[in-house]
């Protein structure tokens, strides 16, 4: 293998993180602007709350496919080249988005821009390749949390972007970036080398995607045509099936989308579990906090508020997000990540138990969606660390793309299931009832609190001298959990 380090440094790390960090902020934005804007998209495009709802979950589903796959092709072909081609498709997707005339064509553009999900294993793979050992840590941390400030950022703008212009302009503006950040990505990132991961399970990455259409539909489903219709037990049946195919295939491949073999690690697999509920959290807030602010109050609730006031009620979460993300690493140093992350989980708990009993009040609207913003910068920036620290270097992009992956498999989950929460018991043309509401945060809050719980039995450990650095030996972590990580290599 290339002297990887040596490589890289020759560009400035400067300059590296500052374009991985437009290409992640720019998809982040993406994956939540279009929340604030579905009920017009859904009157220019002629179709109901459930084909609204399939504009973003299409997005989730494609980057929850894409993202694993992508990050292990990253090893095997070379991260820049992965990353190049994920902007194009990116972009392009952003045009037909921007162009789109109908539903299906929609969610074409959809679904290539959720592709883009990829970005961020990449990104992992480059900054531990390329950047300083003792740098690593943070720069991931930083960046993973991105993904968490990015939802509450996009949200807040765009509302003036709606106002000012139109809808169309949430995918004309980023199309624009994404050649900036394209042309950047080629001339600033350094090749970081490749790693001989082999290939990819294609059968693996199709029984996915069809377990998690077939989870997504019935759960769509469920309010519409009852839980206990035909079609919804099929699709869940179907499902199931499906995810017990899956679980076999990856158990057998070669080379899997996802290495189970690598979840049987306790710190990866329990890191993981936390990561599902984290994504489940964020996207759901980003999907329902909006249409609970925007609703009249001749309702009976709600805040009457216009696209870009409900956004100025999410920015307190952008911020500390930011902030906590930020401040992480020095607490991860201080007091392990694994107290990071579990401090992370009992604050976002905190928040979500706030907006169950106060969100009638603007001032605890507030407070809960910064202690929400202040546990999802902690949980994502020490999730981020606590994989990282214990898989061999040449499974980077694969193990952070995993957890990237079930986060956003997480949202995909979450976008569904909460609004069908909400949407529960509510007549054909009605506002949702506020029970729906305090339903749906009442999930998460408890979701958080079973993150805490798992968080609090992954094995605790500080980084060892070395432990990050680039070229390292793979074996790395601790003994016990190294040990259940074989090497793939061809």
């Amino acid at each position: 293998m290339t002297n990887l380090t040596a490589t890289g440094r020759r560009a400035s790390t400067a300059s590296v993180f500052g374009v991985l960090s437009l290409v992640g902020l720019t998809y982040s934005l993406q994956a939540s602007m279009v929340s604030p804007a579905l009920p017009e998209i859904g009157r220019e495009l002629h179709t109901g709350p459930v084909g609204r709802t399939w504009v973003m979950t299409a997005f989730l589903l494609s980057a929850s496919v894409a993202t694993p796959i992508l990050g292990r092709l990253g090893d095997a072909f070379g991260k820049k080249r992965l990353l190049v081609c994920t902007l194009a498709a990116f972009g392009s997707g952003s045009l037909i988005a921007a162009m789109a005339t109908s539903l299906p064509m929609m969610i074409a553009g959809r679904v290539m821009q959720g592709v883009a999900g990829a970005i961020f294993p990449l990104a992992f793979g480059l900054i531990r390749d390329i950047f300083p050992r003792e740098k690593v840590g943070s720069r991931i941390g930083i960046l993973s949390a991105m993904l968490g400030a990015g939802a509450g950022l996009g949200i807040t703008a765009a509302g003036p972007i709606v106002t000012h212009l139109s809808y169309h302009w949430l995918f004309w503006l980023p199309a624009a970036v994404i050649v900036v950040a394209l042309v950047a990505a080629i001339m600033v990132i350094p090749e970081s080398g490749k790693y001989p991961a082999g290939g990819v399970s294609w059968p693996g990455g199709l029984l996915l995607a069809g377990w998690l259409t077939a989870l997504l539909f019935g759960i769509s489903q469920g309010p519409i045509r009852g839980w206990t219709s035909p079609d919804v037990l099929a699709l869940f049946v179907g499902a199931a099936l499906l995810v017990l195919a899956w679980i076999v295939t990856e158990r057998r491949a070669a080379h899997p989308v996802v290495d189970m073999r690598m979840m049987r690690v306790p710190t990866v697999f329990r890191t993981n579990v936390t990561a599902l509920v984290f994504g489940f959290a964020v996207f759901s807030m980003v999907m329902i906090n909006p249409q609970f602010m925007e609703t009249p109050t001749s309702a009976g609730y709600g805040f009457g508020a216009s696209m870009f006031q409900a956004g100025l009620y999410l920015l307190p979460s952008t911020m500390f997000i930011l902030i906590a993300s930020v401040i992480s690493s020095v607490l991860c140093l201080r007091f392990g990540a694994k107290a990071v992350l579990i401090g992370g989980a009992l604050i976002g708990a905190g928040g979500s138990v706030i907006l169950v009993v106060g969100h009638n009040h603007s001032a605890l609207i507030y407070v809960a969606t910064a202690l929400f913003g202040t546990g999802i910068g902690f949980g994502f920036s020490s999730m981020s660390q606590l994989v990282v620290e214990v898989v061999p270097v040449h499974q980077t992009g694969v193990a952070s793309g995993m957890n990237n992956n079930i986060r956003t498999i997480g949202g995909s989950i979450g976008t569904t299931v909460t609004t069908s929460v909400v949407a529960s018991g509510t007549a054909a043309g009605a506002f949702p009832r506020e029970a729906g509401y305090s339903a749906a945060w009442a999930v998460i809050a408890v979701g958080f609190l079973i993150a805490a719980l798992v968080a609090s039995s992954v094995p605790g450990r500080r980084p060892r001298p070395g432990l990050l650095e680039a070229g390292a030996p793979a074996q790395r972590g601790s003994g016990k959990d190294v040990a259940a990580v074989p090497a793939r290599a061809a």
